[in-house]
């Protein structure tokens, strides 16, 4: 005799490994073609400062910061494990490479923004080794071979 109150036996589901390893559709910010004019003789493109920040928060560079390594740095896998840890990031965070020297920190809270920027310089421990790293507030003139002339008050 059935049970009619028990629930029919079911398989659990089946994990599609194909699916998990799908990539993810990210979506440029859709930006409007701007008119290119000449400015002493070369083409340029001119950009009013509400447009430079609105692509700023939509690209979410409003809390980015450079640090900058002066006596070489780790691989950028290791430094993704050891700087939220190290460095006292508190919110979540991502760290890509810019150059051999320097990395772009993407930050999401103000507090971990001006936490990294209170701090001269910080020493991350990575493969047995301490790498010296200071932190620089990003711009979007950032040029990785020309040392920067912005302070932090």
């Amino acid at each position: 005799m059935k049970d009619k109150h028990k629930p029919p036996h079911t398989e659990p589901a089946m994990i599609q490994y194909a699916s998990l390893l799908k990539s993810k559709t990210i979506t440029p910010p859709v930006v409007a073609a701007k008119p290119v004019i000449m400015l002493h003789g070369e083409p340029s493109i001119t950009w009013k400062a509400s447009e430079v920040r609105s692509l700023i928060i939509k690209e979410n560079l409003q809390y980015a910061i450079i640090g900058k390594f002066s006596y070489g740095k780790p691989d950028v896998t290791e430094l993704r494990k050891a700087i939220p840890g190290q460095c006292g990031i508190k919110s979540e965070c991502t760290i890509g490479v810019l150059d051999t020297r320097h990395i772009l920190i993407r930050l999401t809270t103000m507090e971990d923004y001006v936490h990294l920027l209170s701090s001269s310089a910080f020493y991350i421990k990575a493969k047995e080794s301490y790498w010296q790293m200071r932190t620089l507030k990003w711009d979007p003139w950032f040029e990785p071979d020309v040392e920067t002339t912005i302070g932090i008050a």
